[in-house]
């Protein structure tokens, strides 16, 4: 299994995480869609927030972050969010 971490903060996060609580059954959808998928948290921090993917392979996780890149573009374009802090793996232990 592969992860991706995205950490979204400063200027603009909290307005993302906004729009993304108020769309996250359209972001359920789509990330629904990634080939792989294993699991996806969204949680919000303080100042923005993160999203956890964790797919098959790291090709599944490579596309969720494209797929995560354009439904911002298209959905929260105007939050004025920078792109996020990107950590990404292998995954060595995941309970359930």
């Amino acid at each position: 299994m592969y992860a991706v971490v995205r950490t979204y903060s400063g200027a603009g996060a909290s307005r993302l995480f906004d729009v993304l609580e108020e769309r996250k059954r359209d972001v359920e959808a789509v990330i629904r869609e990634v080939p792989g998928l294993t699991s996806y948290t969204l949680l919000r921090s303080g100042d923005g927030g993160v999203s956890v993917t964790v797919c098959e392979d790291q090709s599944g996780a490579e596309q969720s972050m494209k797929v995560a890149r354009d439904w911002i573009q298209k959905n929260a374009p105007d939050t004025g969010a920078s792109a996020p802090a990107v950590t990404q793996g292998t995954v060595l232990l995941q309970i359930r």
